[in-house]
């Protein structure tokens, strides 16, 4: 056998095995983890792209008008456009919105991220907890990655901004943040088939 047909014979040998079926459980994973990129995506870039228009457009307070005033719905628009049995929304330990407030295990997983952080360990780009045979949460860490982030939810100078957030959010708890805090979490639910 010429050296040819040796490398041909080990590149398709390598393809079968590379082509060998998935598990089930495998395939399930993979499909968990592409509608959870996908839900966390979509809302990130939606969410983003109307924020980055509204600082441009009216600074600040027109960003916070956007916040409390569309966000939620904005968030529900993206969840009509995802495939049936996936949902995705935003949580967060300090909400400032009692509707982002964590749920169920929710909690524990932000708690979790936070710890890690602490520890100087890099975030993972998701995590997956699994509910039951058929139901997962997809959890994207979301941190402070943008200086302009802290105009509402640093340590608030402007005394209009301050008593714009109390009024819209009499209990809020979003505040205090610095530069690459961990601020909550997109997450995704999703019951595969």
């Amino acid at each position: 056998m010429n050296i040819l047909q040796s490398i041909a014979l080990v590149s398709l040998t390598g393809s079968l095995l590379i082509a060998a079926p998935q598990s089930k459980k495998e395939l399930q994973m993979d499909e968990v983890v592409k509608l959870g990129k996908k839900g966390s995506s979509l809302l990130v870039q939606t969410l983003g792209k109307n924020m980055k228009q509204h600082m441009k457009k009216g600074g600040e307070m027109d960003a916070l008008n956007f916040c409390s005033n569309e966000a939620y719905d904005i968030t529900q628009n993206v969840n009509k456009k995802l495939p049936s049995g996936v949902n995705v929304k935003r949580v967060s330990a300090k909400y400032r919105s009692p509707a982002n407030a964590p749920q169920e295990n929710e909690l524990a997983v932000l708690e979790s991220f936070e710890k890690l952080q602490k520890l100087g360990v890099i975030l993972p780009e998701y995590m997956i907890e699994k509910i039951d045979n058929k139901t997962f949460k997809y959890y994207k860490p979301l941190t402070i990655n943008n200086k302009v982030c802290l105009k509402c939810h640093g340590v608030l100078k402007d005394i209009d901004m301050k008593r714009a957030i109390a009024e819209r959010y009499p209990l809020d708890k979003a505040l205090g943040y610095e530069m690459n805090d961990l601020r909550g979490a997109v997450v995704v639910t999703i019951q595969t088939k």
